[in-house]
């Protein structure tokens, strides 16, 4: 079972129609939907479960400008604006802090990757340096032994998934959108080459413009469309701890292990570097798409098979009942955790910091993330159909720049100046010949 989300009031009623619909109510559904009503467009957000159910509530909650690819670097400057005035704007505490984040190096072997980091995020580095000695130490007070050095940025930090992304609908609501949960789109509606409505399983609603912020579901949604979305799914392990003192304030991602401090006292912990992958259809329909991320990433993922092929929510035939979608029938992923990877993390966490021995394990979840073949989002109209509006893909990276990349997609989706040149995000690159460039992983 997932962690406890906050709770989002869904007393909203079915329009007919409205300017804009978004599919999906993560963060970065929720976040279109808060810019859009605040600028006075009639919105309406139809998401199956209930909001944050899946990765949007079940992530580290880190919120990082460092390690990313450079093509998200001007959306993450715009997100960490964003994120120090959430209080603010939601009228609710998400638990933000800028509490530094640390990638640790294990020996002199791994700091050239983070020295050529360095070199091409260039003037984005901000406050992003090597450390090592005291200044590492004393970022991971209690620790039992040392790092050669690490990547450390003092302006990221932290957030609350389980809070964040209900406090941002609440605060939609309360700007004119509307929040139907549990509401599945079942399809989407054109008429004369462009968008004219979505039929959800509470009856149609007549729209010009659609943004799909489905997550691990958007390539189902826009396979139906005809359009080809190459994206893949991995399974992300994640744990908590009840509330302790003493131990390091931040976050950091080691070989492993990862660790951030929650708004709570506990500390939310997971596998540094391994993540698993159910094979599906899309596994061979993509292969050669995720190629260069395979050949990079190799280490870092396993494959797992199984009945999922065939019956899961992304096999050749889900099982669902007479009169019922996928989307109803799998209203919510709910991996099971890989349970023996998160027993190593709490040993290697132990033994890092003796303060944690003897904390109890409150909490054990998983699940899963949707990546493209270069783990940068899709944030993009599609050319060949206009009134759609992709944002998905966000490769693990999603929670942090969230609602910077929310308001890139209501930006998109009114004609309105992006807040980034959304160039980098756009959809058509996977299907014009692009080759795949990831400089990333999952």
């Amino acid at each position: 079972m997932g962690p406890v989300v906050d709770p989002v009031p869904t007393r909203d009623t079915r329009p007919g129609a409205a300017d804009v619909v978004i599919v999906g109510g993560g963060i970065i559904g929720v976040s279109a939907a808060l810019f859009l009503a605040r600028s006075g467009v009639s919105v309406v957000l139809c998401e199956k479960g209930y909001i944050a159910g899946e990765q949007s509530s079940r992530n580290w909650g880190w919120v990082r400008r460092m390690g990313r690819d450079p093509r998200e670097l001007p959306l993450i400057v715009e997100a960490l604006k964003l994120w120090p005035q959430m209080e603010e704007l939601v009228g609710e505490d998400v638990g933000f802090r800028r509490t530094g984040i640390l990638y640790l190096c294990e020996d002199d072997s791994d700091i050239p990757h983070h020295e050529d980091w360095l070199k091409r995020a260039g003037n984005y580095a901000l406050d992003t340096r090597l450390i090592e000695g005291k200044a590492l130490s004393a970022l991971m007070p209690g620790a039992t032994r040392s790092f050669r050095a690490a990547l450390h940025t003092p302006s990221d930090g932290r957030a609350e998934p389980q809070k964040a992304a209900p406090a941002i609908a609440r605060a939609a609501q309360r700007a004119g959108a509307r929040i139907l949960a549990p509401c599945a789109v079942r399809s989407i509606e054109t008429e004369g080459g462009r968008i004219s409505g979505v039929v959800t399983e509470q009856g149609v609603i007549r729209t010009s413009t659609v943004i799909v912020a489905g997550g691990a579901w958007s390539s189902r949604l826009c396979g139906s469309l005809g359009l080809r979305l190459p994206q893949l799914t991995v399974r992300a392990s994640v744990m908590r701890t009840g509330p302790v003192e003493g131990g390091p304030d931040g976050a950091a991602w080691g070989k492993d292990f990862a660790y951030r401090k929650r708004l709570d006292g506990g500390y939310t912990l997971a596998d540094g570097t391994l993540n698993f992958h159910h094979i599906s259809p899309n596994s061979f329909r993509y292969f050669r798409d995720f190629l260069p991320m395979l050949s990079q990433e190799w280490r870092m993922v396993r494959l797992r098979a199984g009945l999922d092929f065939f019956t899961g929510p992304f096999g050749l035939s889900p099982s669902v009942e007479p009169g019922q979608s996928v989307y109803e029938r799998h209203r919510t992923l709910d991996p099971a955790p890989v349970t023996a990877r998160l027993d190593l993390v709490r040993k290697k966490m132990e033994e890092m910091f003796p303060v944690l021995k003897g904390v109890p394990i409150e909490q054990r979840w998983a699940g899963f993330i949707d990546a493209t073949p270069d783990a940068v989002p899709v944030i993009s109209p599609v050319k060949s159909l206009p009134g759609l509006v992709i944002a998905t893909g966000f490769s693990g990276h999603g929670f942090g720049i969230g609602p910077a990349a929310g308001q890139l997609a209501a930006n998109l989706a009114t004609g309105d100046t992006p807040i980034v040149d959304p160039t980098p995000f756009r959809y058509e690159r996977f299907i014009d010949g692009t080759k795949p460039r990831p400089t990333t992983g999952v």
